[in-house]
């Protein structure tokens, strides 16, 4: 396969960093994108270069797509992997907390959308990889805003999809499970301090015990999704859909074959 000329954000950690070295072990030209750049030393170190970038700014995405497109002519694929995580009750998360987090889950993936597609659209080529979660197919009490953040990608992902088809751009969904990532620890920390002390508390505190108890769970690494985006990427005929990791396909099962309200008794259950 011919080498093909990639971006990844949040490439700094996780999945992002995971899936930029994975890229360039199958041969590919990396760019790696992310704010802390003193962290991507073994992306540059495997040959890859490194793009100091945060995906909320205007300014920084501009200049990573035009650098790309500069040294290289073209960008194939797009991974919008950068993310950020929020718990707590929606009455107690402020509403500037939970915009921030849309600018970097959903905005920061489609402002750069739109500054690759149109070489895309001239080539009639080019892939386009959004890091969902399966999180953006259901619905738990306490991480409202990120639900939303990834339901609004999931969204996105198959509006795009429809309207890029005709120039021969591909658009697929990744959908991680149960992976070991940072985020995932903040979780407990969060929520104590969103809504550990208010009317919330209880159910707050039960799902902080839950996350915590994520410890001992086999949970997924970041490599094996890491593939599944390289395998997206590289695909003849990529599937719109790729859930991976632990549990991924089971609990999407779980929550598409079980009642609403036997769903919503079951993960707000106490104690």
């Amino acid at each position: 396969m011919a080498a093909r000329i990639c971006l990844v954000t949040g490439a700094s950690s996780g999945i992002g960093h995971a899936t930029a070295l994975e890229l360039l072990r199958a041969g590919h030209v990396v760019y790696g994108a992310a704010r802390r750049v003193e962290r991507m030393e073994a992306v540059r170190a495997a040959g890859g270069h490194v793009l100091e970038t945060d995906v909320t700014s205007e300014a920084d995405a501009e200049r990573a797509v035009r650098t790309i497109l500069g040294e290289r002519g073209r960008v194939d694929v797009l991974v919008n992997n950068a993310g950020a995580g929020l718990h707590g009750a929606i009455e107690d998360v402020p509403v500037e907390r939970a915009r921030r987090l849309f600018e970097v889950n959903l905005f920061g993936a489609a402002r750069l959308t739109q500054l690759v597609l149109p070489g895309m659209r001239e080539r009639r080529s080019g892939r386009i990889v959004n890091v969902s979660s399966i999180a953006g197919r259901f619905s738990l009490p306490m991480v409202a805003w990120y639900h939303a953040s990834k339901h609004a990608l999931e969204a996105f992902s198959d509006a795009l999809r429809q309207e890029v088809r005709p120039f021969g751009v591909e658009v697929v969904v990744v959908e991680p499970g149960l992976v070991r990532t940072e985020f995932e620890r903040e979780a407990a920390r969060e929520l104590r301090a969103f809504s550990g002390g208010g009317a919330y508390r209880r159910l707050a505190e039960a799902m902080a015990r839950r996350s915590e108890g994520l410890a001992t769970v086999r949970m997924s690494d970041p490599a094996g999704v890491a593939r599944t985006i390289r395998r997206a990427v590289e695909a003849p005929r990529p599937r719109l859909r790729y859930p991976t990791g632990h549990l991924a396909r089971p609990l999407l099962a779980f929550a598409a074959l079980t009642p609403d309200r036997l769903f919503d008794r079951l993960v707000t259950r106490i104690g």
